[in-house]
This record gives C-alpha cells, structure tokens and sequence, in this order.
C-alpha cells in the first residue's frame, strides 16, 4: 500500500503521522482521580503493546490528578476534554503529552483561544475528536443527518477556529458507529485534510461485534493508505483493545513486532480441546515481543504440513500432541495438559533467528 502523507506532530516523544509507524492508543476505564490505579493501568497497557493512553478528564478532582499521572507516566498521555475549557488549560499546565477536544462545546471563542495558545506555548497537539454524536445541529440539518460529510464539515469548521488562533498541530478524527458512514468520513478528510488521522470506529460493541467492526472499519482503511493512529473501541477490558489494534496492525503488515498467531479451525478429526488450547496460547504468547509466527493445530493433517511457515507449532493427536519448529517435528507423544507448558518452553530456549 501507498500511506497517506500527513503532517508530522510529536505526542510526547511518539511520531505520529508524516510516514512514522501506525500507534496503537486505548483509554483507561480507571477513575483518573485515582492516580495510582490508573498509573497502575497504564503500565498494564505498556507491557501490552499500548503506544499512547487517553484518561478522561471530567472535573477538576480529574485535573488535579493529571500532575501525579504525569510525574512517573509510563507512555504519552492525552487528556479528554468535554465542555469545560479550564479543564483543558488544567491539563496543559501539568505537561500532558496532547489534549483532545471538540472546540465546539468548549464555549465561546475566547476559550477556544485561550486553549489554544497554552497548548502551543508547551509544544502540545491537539486532537479534534468529532463523531455522528457531536455534530453541530445545523450541519446536521444540512446534510440531512450524521453523513460523511456532515462529520467532515464539523471537521473543517473546529480545524478553521484553531488555525484562526494560530495553531496547527492537529490531529483529527471523524468517527461513527456505521462503519461505511465511518469509513467514508475518513476518506473525504484524508483528500481534504493534511493533518494526521486518528482512526476508529466510535462505540463500536464487545468484545466480539465490535472488533468485527473495527477491524472492517479500520482495516479498510489502513490498507489504502489512510490512518495515522488507531484505536479499537471495544465495551471490553482496554488490555483487549490493544491487542485487537497491534493484530490489525499486523495483518495489514504495518507491525512487524509480536507474536502471528496461527489456529485451524475444529473438524471431526479434532481429538484434543482446541478451542482452549487456542485460546490458552493467544493469551500467553501476547506478551511476548518476538517476531515469530505460532502454530496452534488441532491435527497431524493441518500441523507441520499446512502450518509449514510458522516458527513453532503444536498438532493435537488423541490426548496427545506433538511440537514443531521450522515445519519439522521435534517431539512427539506429550499429554495434551503439558502442551503449552511445552510449546512455551521451546520457544524460550530458541534463540531469535533459529
């Protein structure tokens, strides 16, 4: 794929846009007052492959907290902004890494200004969040609804109030739950826009229906090129959403670190429980960073012969199963209980590259 070029802007010390590699970003569920058990999170998050972290900020007991997070943060942060723009000037001054507004519901503006001008004066982006809930009431009466391009104009309208003040370094996202609607926004600020693209698809379900939508949404449009930084909105432990984001990534070769994860599907001939097998080793191999393919099979007719490209492998027999490496089996007859105990092991002592 070609990537789109887009201005470049620093959240912390991450690139974003301009050609740097696709982020992963989530959101901690944590009550951001609490700043120890949202710290607490964050490294969760890290250790899970999370690129940036957004914490809402929804009164001042939030904003009072935002000095403590950022004393011993362990990755950028971007605070939420609703409504209130003194929350946002709070956010600036305690050294957040972006702030993400809609300059829409932070009053008149003046206020828009005076956010506008702290953040530049500390080198901090801001995020222009629109989605089909935010849109102003008489764009939406002009396009007849939350259209693509009524979010690309509310886009258009909150990217000109700060620009008028002097301020450009912007990233922006236009997110609906539909995901054409969605994906159709993108595109039209993709040709309209320079500044990078935060891309999602905005409440978008479970854990189940809604990495489903994600993964259209957003695949689709990583693969043309479009998207800067992605989150994966799930109604789910935000642990699941970075995981759902670096595979998405990875399978559209936009990630090269962490584990490929391979499973065939149950048949008939299925004789070990594969399901929990699979699911077992997804969960163990998530942590890992190494740039290897694994191999979950439920059979010796889809192990090392169909799974022939993956650095390491198990193929389920009767109560038994047998490990791979390189598509060659090197050894046989292991109780289907030490299976992953024995496929992590293997892995472990293999050095990278062999």
């Amino acid at each position: 794929m070609t990537r789109e070029q887009t201005k470049q802007i620093m959240v912390g010390g991450v690139p974003v846009g301009g050609g740097a590699p696709v982020t992963v970003q989530s959101m901690c569920n944590t009550k951001t007052q609490d700043a120890a058990a949202t710290l607490a999170q964050m490294r969760e998050l890290r250790d899970a492959g999370c690129d940036i972290i957004r914490v809402a900020v929804p009164d001042m007991a939030a904003a009072q907290a935002l000095p403590t997070i950022m004393a011993d943060a362990p990755m950028p942060v971007v605070a939420d902004i609703h409504f209130d723009h003194r929350l946002a000037l709070m956010a600036a001054e305690a050294g957040v890494s972006a702030v993400r507004i809609n300059p829409g519901n932070i009053g008149a503006p003046e206020r828009v200004e005076a956010v506008a001008r702290a953040c530049r004066e500390r080198g901090i982006p801001i995020r222009i969040g629109v989605n089909s809930g935010s849109v102003e009431k008489s764009v939406l009466a002009k396009h007849g609804g939350p259209t693509a391009e009524a979010l690309v104009e509310s886009a258009a309208g909150e990217i000109e109030a700060l620009r008028g003040f002097g301020f450009d370094d912007i990233a922006l996202s236009v997110k609906a739950s539909d995901v054409p609607t969605a994906v159709a926004a993108y595109r039209l600020a993709a040709e309209r826009f320079s500044c990078p693209l935060h891309v999602g698809v905005t409440e978008a379900g479970t854990s189940y229906g809604g990495l489903v939508n994600s993964s259209v949404g957003i695949g689709t449009l990583l693969m043309e090129g479009i998207g800067d930084t992605i989150r994966v909105s799930l109604t789910a432990d935000p642990i699941e959403e970075v995981r759902a984001g670096l595979s998405i990534l990875r399978a559209c070769g936009l990630r090269k670190q962490g584990v490929r994860f391979v499973s065939c599907p149950t048949c008939g001939r299925t004789s070990i429980d594969l399901i929990g097998l699979a699911k077992a080793a997804e969960a163990r191999l998530s942590g890992l960073s190494r740039d290897i393919t694994v191999a979950v099979m439920g059979c010796e007719v889809n192990g090392p012969g169909e799974a022939a490209s993956a650095d390491f492998g198990v193929a389920g027999g009767k109560g038994f199963g047998s490990l791979f490496r390189k598509g060659r089996v090197v050894k046989t007859r292991i109780p289907e209980a030490e299976l992953l105990d024995a496929l992590m092991a293997l892995i472990e002592e293999t050095p990278d590259g062999e």
